[in-house]
């Protein structure tokens, strides 16, 4: 155990030593600053406490839907929501389905007594890959009712390595662990493990709702206007690199890309280099006309998942490099998918491949090939637009299994 502790040490020298110069550690820093002094002064020790815990935003859209079920259900508790990382409290930090929403201390045995004494909850809900070993035993310690969610184990993870045995009895903190797949649930058998329930993805039940939510946006209506639309989402480098010849092969459709990250530099190559015109979102107003223009681009947030319900296809950024975003978004409004060849570890998207709904693309001939009959087969488009929308709807009711569960 000392080298698990020791190892923290070092991660938060590590943090404060580039916090001068690093924008995210040093948020990562000085949001953690007097942090059990503001949770005392926030949580009355007579509050009913469920507390939750996310490591960033991905993992926070998938316990959202569990604590906003809470809210409706049970709402003779306080919901207590801690984040890991800068990126997902810097945004969602003023969450108002979370009564107190702070970072979670650094998990050593003796901020993890501090930050249970404060927070006194009932009942702990960690999501997906959260497993802070001196939390989850000080829990097990206090008899208090823990669960993960959502969660996923594979054979080469770490429980399953020869010297994962703190990470094994880790595990045991949990009243009930609550997978996505069959094959998760087999794996945790051989472990021992009988007090896991398959209840699904979370997510799915998230991008429901915001499907049902969805806003309208009347710039992008009018964008749109009688053409075709296809919108690529949280993309990188490589994928403008592609996007911006397929822009300019297909001059009848138009086009919204929706940046990862706001560099200008690369807004401002696609606005350059897309010969059907292009615009800034933030630049239009109500006046603003799209004669002429063939692609918007989306240097905005908080509106990407609402724009995909216009589009007739979509394209999931990020894969080539660590990993592709988020596709069920996209597929929840019955869009035929493409993303780069970094996708193995993403359940849906490999789903999504195997039933047709999605293409992994390597380079802009596969991408051409891919996209052209969609474009050219109505029919085809529509029969490839009912699997991906299918999928979605037959994978939702997770949120329900869970809570259920945790209220039998």
């Amino acid at each position: 155990m000392w080298f698990y502790n020791f190892g923290l040490i070092l991660y938060v020298w590590a943090i404060r030593l580039v916090a001068p110069r690093h924008p995210k550690a040093r948020l990562w820093i000085e949001g953690r600053k007097d942090l059990f002094r503001r949770m005392r002064e926030a949580i009355a020790p007579t509050d009913r406490i469920i507390w939750i815990h996310v490591a960033s935003l991905g993992e926070f859209e998938q316990g959202r839907p569990i604590i906003e079920q809470l809210r409706k259900t049970h709402p003779e508790y306080k919901i207590l929501l801690t984040f890991f990382s800068p990126s997902g409290y810097e945004i969602r930090k003023n969450y108002d389905q979370a009564d107190y929403i702070f970072y979670l201390p650094i998990d050593t045995p003796r901020k993890a007594r501090r930050f249970l004494d404060i927070a006194h909850p009932e009942i702990a809900i960690f999501v997906k890959y959260e497993f802070w070993i001196n939390l989850l035993t000080e829990l097990r310690r206090r008899s208090i009712r823990s669960y993960i969610v959502s969660a996923i184990f594979r054979r080469n993870s770490i429980f399953f390595r020869p010297y994962g045995g703190y990470w094994r009895m880790a595990l045991e903190s949990f009243d009930t662990i609550f997978v996505q797949n069959n094959d998760s649930k087999k794996l945790l058998a051989e472990l021992g493990f009988d007090n896991v329930v398959v209840a699904g993805d979370t997510r799915f039940d998230r991008v429901a709702e915001i499907a049902a939510a969805a806003k309208k946006i009347d710039l992008i209506e009018r964008f749109k206007g009688g053409t075709r639309l296809l919108i690529a989402g949280s993309t990188w480098g490589p994928d403008e690199d592609l996007l911006i010849r397929l822009i300019n092969d297909n001059p009848s459709v138009k086009f919204i890309v929706a940046p990862h990250e706001m560099d200008e530099s690369r807004i401002n190559r696609l606005l350059a280099e897309t010969l059907g015109g292009a615009v800034r979102y933030t630049q239009c107003t109500a006046e603003t006309s799209f004669d002429g223009k063939q692609l918007l681009v989306l240097d905005t947030v908080g509106i990407l998942s609402s724009a995909y319900g216009y589009a007739e296809w979509g394209y999931i950024g990020g894969g080539f490099g660590v990993g592709i975003h988020n596709t069920l978004e996209a597929a929840t409004f019955g869009l035929p998918i493409a993303f780069g060849p970094n996708y193995e570890k993403f359940k849906e998207a490999r789903d999504l491949v195997t039933l047709g709904a999605a293409r992994s693309v390597t380079d802009y001939e596969q991408l051409r090939t891919w996209f052209v009959p969609l474009r050219d087969n109505e029919e085809f488009l529509q029969k490839t637009s009912r699997i991906a929308k299918d999928y979605t709807t037959r994978h939702q009711g997770a949120t329900g299994i869970i809570v259920k569960t945790i209220f039998h």
